[in-house]
């Protein structure tokens, strides 16, 4: 069963660090509008500012997309975060906690995908990056 968008969702632009602060805001304020929890809100929005960040540092930029959701009467936050960027040549590797291609800790991706309940990563070599999470009610 595919899940059901609750109301048109938000697009974001994601270009300047700026960018990513906001993307932030408008996830937790779809997250508490949700009513998730105090604690998967901070969850959603750290693998969403993970996420971001990523598009912007490694991607060039791009978009983010979030938007409630229903399926199988329970309700949640799906995100998603697209970029036009040189794409991820090893996801394997990519999706190893400790690697990084930057000066950061190697947590974004592994760390994004630890803190949600569903993540999906479509990605290739001059690709670019799809990410989309989802963070159910509790």
């Amino acid at each position: 069963m595919n899940p059901e968008a609750l109301a048109e969702p938000e697009v974001m632009p994601i270009q300047a660090s700026e960018d990513v602060v906001r993307v932030r805001q408008a996830c937790r304020s779809w997250a508490a509008e949700a009513g998730l929890a105090l604690v998967d809100q901070t969850k959603l929005v750290t693998a969403v500012s993970e996420l971001a960040r990523n598009a912007l540092t490694h991607g060039g930029g791009g978009s983010c997309r979030i938007g409630a959701l229903a399926q199988g009467g329970r309700t949640g936050i799906r995100v998603e975060v697209v970029d036009e960027g040189p794409g991820i040549n090893d996801v394997e590797l990519a999706l190893t906690d400790g690697y990084t291609t930057g000066l950061g800790l190697g947590l974004g991706l592994s760390g994004a995908r630890r803190l949600v309940d569903e993540f999906e990563l479509q990605t290739g070599p001059r690709a670019g990056t799809r990410v989309a999470i989802i963070k159910w009610k509790r």
